[in-house]
C-alpha cells in the first residue's frame, strides 16, 4: 500500500507542477510514514514541508495545492486531512483492509513472500567460528542472526545459500593439536608442563582421554611432531563435529561447509597471490610480501606472506572470497562477531583488487552478548575457557527463547540475555507471549470444533461486519507484513520480525481479552474466525523466518 499511496502522491505532485501550481522542477524524495498516534491516519507525508523553502510558501497552502490535485482511481482513500504545519495525513478504506485479510486466509503459508530479490544470487557466510572449542552465548547470536537473515532473504525472492568457512589452517590449529597431545602426554605423565599459550578448557582434557581410551600410549612412544599432526585431525574434527550438533539442535542448517585447507591444497592461494603479483599490486619489505590495500581504501597496507614464508590469513580469506565470486554468487554477505572491526577494509580492498565491484560485499559485525550469572558477567575466553556454551543456553531455555531473544535487539546493538526471563511462562517472556498468541487461536478452533463450528471457508463471509478498532487494529497489522518482509530483507534487519510479532501478538491478547471469538452470532462468529486465521498464518510464517515453531499448545 505504501508504494501504491507514493504513486498517487508522486503523481499529484507532478500534475502540480505541470499545471504552475508549483514552480519546482524537481520532484523531492516522496515519505510516506505511519503515524504512531491512530488519529492522525495510517500513512502521513511531509512532503509540503520538505517543498516549502523551494516554493517560498507556506507548508499548509503547499499541502492543499498537492490535495487537490490527487486522483484516486483505485478508490483507496476515505479521506485525506491537512494538520499542523503541513503534514498530509491518508485515512484508507476499510474495504482495502478487509481484502488484505481475505488475501493473507488465501495465500496462507505464501503470504508476505516477495520477489524483490528476483531470483538474485546471493551467498551468506555466517559464524565460521575457528573449531577449537566449543560454541559459546556469542557465537550462538551471530548463528540466530546469520540464519534467520538467510531465511528472510529466501522469502524475499532471493536464491540463498548458507556457508560455515573452516578455519583449519594456521598457528590456531598448531595450537589446538599441541594443547590436546600435553594432556595426553599428562594422563600418562601428570608432572609434564602445559603450554603456556594453550587451550585451557575441559574439552581439551575430555578429547584427550578419549584418545587414550582408543589408543593406550601409542602416541607417547611416537615423535612429537609426528604425534601432533594426528592430534591436530583429531582434535579440529571432535570439536567440529560439536559444533555441527549444537547447530542443528539450535535450528542451523548450513548449504555447505567450506574448508580453507581446500584452498591451500588447491592452489587458490598461491594463484590469487599470483595474480596480484602480475597486477603489481604487491610488493616486498623486510623480507614480507605486502598488498598494497591502501590503493583501495584499507587504512594501511597488508602483510599477505611473512618473512619466515608463511601466509598470513589475508591471503587465505582473499582466495577464499575470489572462489565464492567464481562460483557465480552475484552478492556475498559476511556475518561475524564484533571483535572482526577490522576486517571489512582488508576484504574490501581485497576483491576490488581482483577486479570486483565492492558493492557485491556485505559485512555485519554483530555485537557482543552478556550473559549474568549472580549480579556478574561471564568471561567468553575460549583459551582460558571461561566461557558459558550455546549447547549450555539450549539445555537450559531450549532453542526457541534462545533464537527469539538474541534477535530484539538490533545486531549492531549490545545485548543482555536475561536466563530467568526468558524461563517464565508470562509476557515478560517475549518468545512465550508471541508463541501463546498462535497457541491460544488454534485453540479458540479447538473450542469451535467441540460446539459443532467449522473453520469457514472465505467466500460466504461477510468481513464487513468487523468493525470494532480492536478489528482493524490488526487487519491493518495483517496488511503491514508483506511491506515489513520487504523493507526488512533490503535493510538486512531481521530483529524488525520480533518487533513485529510483538506487536501483533499484544493486540491479538488485548483483543482476546475483551471480546469472544465465537457468539451466539453465527456470522459474526464466522468473520471474527476468518480473522483469526489470517493472524494465525501470520504468526506462522514470520515465526518461521526466525526459525521457531508455532506452538498448538503451550
Amino acid at each position: 500500500m505504501r508504494k501504491r499511496l507514493t504513486d498517487i502522491l508522486n503523481q499529484s505532485v507532478e500534475r502540480a507542477i505541470n499545471s504552475g501550481a508549483l514552480k519546482t522542477k524537481n520532484i523531492p524524495l516522496l515519505i510516506l510514514e505511519i503515524p504512531r498516534d491512530e488519529t492522525k491516519g495510517d500513512f502521513a507525508t511531509t512532503v509540503a514541508m520538505t517543498l516549502a523553502p523551494m516554493e517560498k510558501a507556506p507548508p499548509r497552502s503547499i499541502a492543499e495545492v498537492i490535495v487537490n490535485n490527487i486522483e484516486d482511481k483505485e478508490n483507496l482513500i476515505d479521506r485525506i486531512e491537512i494538520a499542523g504545519p503541513g503534514y498530509i495525513n491518508f485515512f484508507l478504506k476499510k474495504d482495502y483492509w478487509v481484502n488484505t485479510l481475505k488475501n493473507a486466509v488465501s495465500m496462507g503459508d505464501a503470504y508476505g513472500n516477495a520477489d524483490i530479490g528476483g531470483g538474485k544470487s546471493v551467498q551468506v557466510e555466517f559464524l565460521s567460528a575457528n573449531p577449537t572449542g566449543p560454541l559459546h552465548i556469542g557465537h550462538g547470536r551471530v548463528a540466530a542472526f546469520g540464519d534467520t537473515l538467510a531465511n528472510l532473504l529466501m522469502a524475499a525472492g532471493y536464491n540463498v545459500q548458507k556457508e560455515y568457512y573452516i578455519n583449519d589452517v594456521g598457528n590456531q590449529m598448531e595450537t589446538l593439536g599441541r594443547s590436546t597431545y600435553i594432556r595426553y602426554k599428562q594422563l600418562f605423565k601428570p608432572d609434564t608442563p602445559f603450554i603456556e599459550d594453550g587451550y585451557k578448557g575441559d574439552y581439551i582434557k575430555d578429547i584427550a582421554q578419549e584418545i587414550a581410551e582408543d589408543a593406550k600410549d601409542r602416541y607417547m612412544h611416537l615423535p612429537e611432531e609426528d604425534a601432533i599432526t594426528f592430534f591436530v585431525e583429531y582434535s579440529k574434527n571432535n570439536i567440529l563435529g560439536g559444533i555441527k550438533k549444537d547447530l542443528e539442535d539450535f535450528g542451523v542448517l548450513y548449504s555447505n561447509w567450506f574448508s580453507e585447507k581446500s584452498l591451500h591444497d588447491n592452489g587458490e592461494v598461491d594463484g590469487v597471490l599470483k595474480t596480484l603479483k602480475e597486477k603489481d599490486y604487491l610488493y616486498e619489505s623486510d623480507g614480507a610480501q605486502w598488498l598494497r590495500t591502501t590503493l583501495f581504501g584499507d587504512d594501511k597496507d597488508r602483510v599477505v606472506v611473512k618473512s619466515n614464508g608463511h601466509k598470513t590469513y589475508v591471503a587465505p580469506d582473499i582466495a577464499y572470497h575470489h572462489n565464492k565470486f567464481k562460483r557465480g554468487f552475484q552478492s556475498v554477505i559476511d556475518i561475524f562477531g564484533a571483535d572482526h572491526h577490522g576486517y571489512e577494509l582488508r576484504m574490501r580492498a581485497g576483491i576490488k583488487s581482483l577486479g570486483y565491484s565492492e558493492s557485491r560485499l556485505k559485512v555485519i559485525l554483530v555485537q557482543f552478548v552478556t550473559l549474568l550469572r549472580e549480579g556478574k558477567p561471564v568471561s567468553m575466553s575460549t583459551r582460558a575457557a571461561e566461557f558459558v556454551t550455546l549447547r549450555e543456553v539450549l539445555d537450559e531455555v531450549g532453542k526457541d527463547a534462545a533464537r527469539f531473544m538474541f534477535l530484539t535487539r538490533r545486531s549492531d546493538s549490545h545485548l543482555d540475555f536475561d536466563l530467568e526471563v526468558v524461563k517464565k511462562e508470562s509476557s515478560e517472556n517475549p518468545v512465550y507471549y508471541v508463541e501463546y498468541a498462535h497457541a491460544r487461536i488454534v485453540n479458540i478452533f479447538k473450542q469451535a470444533a467441540a460446539r459443532g463450528i467449522q473453520a469457514p471457508p472465505l467466500e460466504g463471509v461477510d468481513l464487513s461486519i468487523l468493525s470494532l478498532h480492536e478489528e482493524i487494529k490488526m487487519m491493518k497489522l495483517i496488511a503491514s507484513y508483506p511491506e515489513l518482509i520487504e523493507a526488512s530483507a533490503l535493510s538486512l534487519e531481521p530483529h524488525r520480525i520480533t518487533f513485529y510479532l510483538l506487536d501483533l501478538a499484544t493486540a491479538l491478547h488485548n483483543y482476546y481479552f475483551h471480546h469472544r471469538v465465537i457468539t451466539d452470532d453465527m456470522q459474526l462468529t464466522n468473520a471474527r474466525l476468518i480473522l483469526m486465521q489470517g493472524i494465525m498464518h501470520v504468526l506462522r510464517n514470520a515465526l518461521a523466518i526466525l526459525g521457531i515453531r508455532a506452538p498448538e499448545s503451550m
